[in-house]
This record gives C-alpha cells, structure tokens and sequence, in this order.
C-alpha cells in the first residue's frame, strides 16, 4: 500500500507538470493547414507586428524616391535683366531684335525658370515655395535653361535675325525657381525617421483569425509572429498548478478507487498497477511532446493503442476505464477539447471490440481497420453536425486518421516489451507455448509420451470447464500442458509412464517414494525457469497438487508402522494452494484425469463416483479456499468432467427404461 500511495503521489506530481495551462498554439499549429481548423484565435494582449529589415529597407527606398523636392522662387536676377531689356526697348523703339527677344521672354518667364536637377531625382511633383507657402507644381510645367534655349531655337527657324535674337534671348534668361536642397533633405529625413518598425497593431480582444477561415498569406504572418511573441511571455501562476495539481489528483485517484474497488485482483499486484500508471503518465509525456507540433501531429497519435494494451493483460472495462482517464489528460492539449474526447472515446469504445480476443498478428491489422474505420467515422459526423463540414474538403486532415491506424501495429512490439519488463502473459505467448514443436513439450513428448498423454487430457478437461464458468482458457490449457514438465528427470516412478515395466516403488521405502513423487513439483519448476516460462504458467505447477498429500504411500507407511505416531508433513506437496479460477479447475482436472486412468470398469456410475470423490476431497482439504471460484462453478466442473470423461473412455449412457 506504501508503494501505491508513492506512485501515486509521483505520477502526480509528474502530470500537474506537465499539464499546459491553458491550450497554447506553436508556430507549427499552422504548418500545412489552408483553413484554420481551431476555435477563434483572440489576442490576449496587444499585439505589433514588427517588419523585417529587407521590408524596412524597402520602404526607405520608397520614401526616398517619393520624398517631394522642394524650390524656392526668386525672380531677382529676372527683373534686374528685363528692366535692362526694357530700357534698350525704350531708347531704340524701332529696334526689332529687342522685341522678339522681349516676346519670347515673357512667354519662358510666364511658366518660370527652374534649376535643373538629377534624373534620378526627379518626380511626378514638386512644391515650390512662393511667399512662404509651398505650391505643388508638376516638374514639367517650368522650363529649364536647356529648355528654354531649344525653344528659342525652335520658335526662330527661318527667322530674320535669328541669330541676334538667339543671343539676346540667351543673354537676359535666369533661373527664377531655384532647388531648395536644404529643405527637401530635411523633410526626407523627418520622413524616414518617421517610418514604423512595426506594419500591423492588434489590440486586446482582437480577432487573429476565426474558425474555419482561410488562412491567407497575411494572417499567417500575422499569427506566427503572434504566437513567437506569446512563447516570450509565458508567466507561471501558483494558483493555475493548484488546478492541475487538483486535477491530476481527482482523475487518478478516481483510476486508483476503480481498481481498489472493483479489481482487487489487479490492485493487488504492484507491478499490474504500475504498468495501468505507466501508461497513462506516458501518454500525457508523448502528448506534451507532440502537441506543439500542431493538430495534424497530435491527432495522428494511436490513443486506441491504449485500451489495446491494457486488454491484452486485463480486461475490457479496465481497459476502457484507463483509456478514459488518459484521454481526459491528454485533452487539455488541444484547442477544441470536446471534439478531441468524442472522436477518440468513440474510436477508442470501437477498438475494445476488435481485441476480445486477440491470438493472431492478423488480429492486430483487424484492428488498425477499426481504429480507421471509427476514427473517420466520428470525425466526419462530428463535422457534419457542428456545420463545419468545410474542413473536410481539406485532404491533409485526413493524413492524421491513415497515421493513427497505422500505428495501431505498434501494439506487438509494445506487447512484447511489456511482457519481458513486467512478467505479464499475453495470448501470442500462450499461443506459442502450446506449440507441441517448443522445446519443452517436445522433450516431454518424446523422454515421457505417458505424462504427455496425461497433460493432453488435463488441458482438453481443463479448457472445456473454463470455457463454461468463464476464466482463461489459453492460458489454463498452457498451464496443463506444463505443469508435469518435473516428471522428465524420472519418468519410470509415475505410474503413466510405467507400461509393461516393473514399477520401481516396490523396492523402495513409502517415504522415499513420496520424495521422488513429491520432487516433481520443485523439479518442474526449476525446469520452468531455466526455460523461462512465464509466471503465470509456473503457478500452475507449482499449485496443482496444492498442499495435498501422495495419499497412495502415505496409507502404505500408515499400514507398515500401525500404531505410531505418523509425520504426514514429509508426504505433503510444498504447495501454495491454487489461488485463481484456472489454477483450481487444473488441480481438479489433474486429479480426476490421474485418477481415472486406475478405474477398473468404466461406466457412468463409475465416473460420476470418481469425481464427486477426487473434487469433494480437494474441497475437504481446503485447497480451493483461496480460488475465486463458487460452488456453482464447481458444480459445472463436475458436470463438465464426467461428460468428457466418458466421451474419452467411450462410455454408453444408460438411459432408464
């Protein structure tokens, strides 16, 4: 019980640890998924989206290149030249070459002068300041000196005068807008210091994202850096492991009443119940390892390999119990926990079905073919109902439910490994240890063909009686088979093996002969273990002849010292008592099959008194006080032993006339 409460308290302690505090996503949580298949995704807190450095970069450049340049106007020089222009005008009034110059002038001036500038510096729009105030104009409405000089090239082809035209024209042109360097360098630095290192703003209660919508290149970003930003904050709270703590608490304490109430067999073996813990704290270990790898991942872990483990060794309500337990730990994992327990409750109670009985590897691919079949089942159906049969257009969520059930052939390996760490018996052993090509049985068949015969008929009695009050039958008809295995090291001094040879009791003492009797239980043993038999099947012979005594040569010494005070400890089997349903029914059959082989006529009569006898006096020595067995079953034992007896011995049933 010490122990019990330690595990328990550790398998605890090692939950509430591992437990999440509330379902948390991973950048993974998204990884291949076109259609967001979770609950609504809220910011707990308020949320920037930062911008790389190659999208800050790009927007330097792009405010660089649309950074406005700025001019000032001044028409100084400009006036300066024209009033000089005017009084040349004003003193030779027939001059003609003045006029034109004047004409074309005025026109340039009309649409102003302005500096030149780089190519690359040029935009759609510029902002000149007149008066103190900035006026966008368009670059190209001004011209330039170039400008002006090919108009004034242009307008006075085939001019007379051209060339002194030209001249004067060129002579009184300047600049009257001129590229305010200083401003626009300042304004684009204003500008650039003024660029955001962050591109989105969430704030508290914000939808991310909702259920079932499309998952766009823009809400992926945006959720990724959400869910980095939300792993960097992670806070501990004392009274959230409280929760956990209590919670770890209730479910296994509900695992660990279930088995102390209502499996006592289990709960009292130590290692049966540390292999039901292991395999839940496990499951909740992979879970929490899994989990951030995203839904596909998560669901593609076999929970149905659960209740296959645990029927394989127990039986089917523990294996559902155990399952259930587990799955309510292994929920707080995902986002929609509801949707999480149906589904693999559902394929879980389906898979329990599959492995009633489970002797054959083909079985185990029976049972992937359920796990797919209600795997897909209660996923689809669970979709249609909640209206959000959108999701199951979405061929990769299917990949998780082919994974599942593939790994349900996991199940052997862990079979085999659970067997050779905690001793446990599953029906594949059993299977291979009635093989009558093993080692052992083979050696038995051919040193002691009559104690072979002998175990046959033990295991054909014993199995039909099981089959009808309900036990192990593979496991019984295993355990007839070897429980004999002693008699190889002296087959000559068991009446079985003694046809047509001088028994060779007869030239050695009572006491002596029990001995060698007697030895057969230690030696089978011994044997047992060499070979590595499982527990399970040693127990049946170290109790099926309990703590009886070999009566045939106690009696003897009884008649050869008549009157003195008899030790019958020196002529009783080592024992335990059997302590099972299977181990009683082997000693019963052992015994009435040994015993009905001295019958000297065989005949209902004959049966039916020799096995009320051999039963009535294992029960008279008190060697089924410790079975799970009633006297109801015993009562269809004899029934069963007496049918079957005479179907061996070809007895005819009289039937009254």
């Amino acid at each position: 019980m010490v122990y019990k409460i330690v595990l328990y308290a550790f398998s605890i302690l090692i939950i509430s640890f591992l437990l999440p505090s509330k379902y948390s996503y991973s950048l993974n949580s998204i990884k291949g998924l076109k259609i967001w298949p979770y609950k609504n995704l809220v910011a707990e807190k308020d949320f920037y989206l930062q911008k790389s450095d190659a999208e800050i970069k790009t927007e330097q450049n792009s405010v660089t290149r649309s950074s406005p340049l700025y001019f000032k106007e001044n028409s100084k020089e400009r006036d300066a030249k024209l009033t000089e222009l005017n009084e040349l005008i004003k003193n030779s009034p027939g001059n003609v070459v003045y006029k034109k110059t004047k004409l074309l002038l005025d026109t340039v001036y009309e649409n102003g002068v302005i500096e030149r500038v780089e190519e690359s510096d040029l935009h759609n729009s510029i902002y000149v300041v007149k008066s103190g105030e900035a006026m966008q104009e368009q670059y190209s409405g001004f011209f330039t000196i170039d400008k002006a000089v090919n108009y004034f090239q242009n307008t006075l082809v085939n001019q007379p005068e051209k060339e002194k035209v030209l001249e004067n024209c060129i002579k009184y042109l300047s600049i009257t807008v001129f590229y305010d360097k200083s401003l626009s360098e300042s304004t684009l630095k204003n500008s650039l210091e003024h660029i955001s290192v962050y591109k989105t703003a969430v704030n508290t209660g914000d939808i991310l994202i909702n259920y079932l919508d499309e998952i766009t290149p823009q809400k992926r970003e945006i959720i990724s850096e959400y869910l980095v930003s939300q792993g960097r904050t992670k806070e501990s709270d004392l009274r959230n492991y409280i929760g956990k703590l209590i919670i770890s608490a209730l479910l296994l304490g509900i695992l660990m009443l279930y088995l102390a109430f209502f499996r006592k067999n289990i709960f009292g073996q130590a290692r049966q119940v540390t292999f039901i813990f292991i395999i839940v704290v496990l499951s909740v270990v992979i879970s929490k390892i899994i989990a951030p790898q995203g839904i596909l991942f998560f669901s593609a872990l076999p929970f149905a390999l659960i209740p296959i483990l645990v029927r394989i060794f127990f039986d089917s309500r523990t294996a559902l119990f155990t399952f259930l337990i587990t799955i309510m730990f292994c929920s707080f994992f995902t986002a929609d926990k509801f949707q999480f327990v149906f589904i693999q409750l559902v394929t879980g109670m389906g898979t329990i079905f599959s492995v009633v009985e489970m002797r054959n590897r083909k079985e185990l691919l029976t049972s992937a073919l359920v796990v797919l079949f209600f795997y897909a089942s209660a996923f689809v159906s669970f979709n249609l109902l909640m209206g959000t049969d959108k999701i199951l257009s979405q061929k990769i969520m299917y990949l998780p439910i082919l994974a599942s059930s593939l790994l349900i052939l996991l199940a052997y390996p862990f079979i085999f490994l659970a067997e050779k760490t905690f001793g446990f018996i599953s029906d594949f052993t059993l299977m291979e240890l009635c093989d009558f090509n093993t080692p052992l049985l083979r050696e038995l068949s051919l040193k002691v063909p009559g104690t072979f015969q002998h175990s046959l008929q033990v295991a054909n009695l014993a199995e039909e009686a099981i089959f009808h009050i309900g036990g192990n039958a593979l496991l019984i008809r295993a355990g007839a088979m070897y429980h004999d295995i002693g008699k190889i090291d002296n087959p000559r001094y068991f009446t079985e093996n003694q046809i047509g040879e001088v028994n060779p009791h007869t030239e050695i003492l009572p006491e002596e002969s029990a001995k060698i009797i007697i030895a057969h239980v230690i030696k089978g043993i011994e044997k047992a273990k060499a070979n590595k038999l499982p527990d399970a099947v040693i127990d049946f012979i170290r109790t099926h002849h309990g703590t009886t005594t070999a009566g045939f040569f106690l009696n003897n010494f009884k008649i050869e010292h008549k009157g003195e005070k008899i030790n019958e400890e020196v002529f009783r089997y080592p024992g335990p008592i059997p302590f099972s349903k299977e181990t009683a029914v082997l000693m019963m059959a052992d015994g009435v099959e040994a015993a009905s082989r001295a019958l000297k006529k065989y005949d209902a009569l004959a049966i039916n008194e020799l096995v009320d006898r051999i039963i009535d006096y294992k029960i008279s020595e008190n060697q089924l006080i410790n079975a799970e067995i009633t006297f109801k079953d015993i009562t269809t034992v004899k029934k069963i032993f007496k049918k079957r007896l005479m179907n061996m011995y070809h007895v005819r049933i009289e039937y009254p006339r």
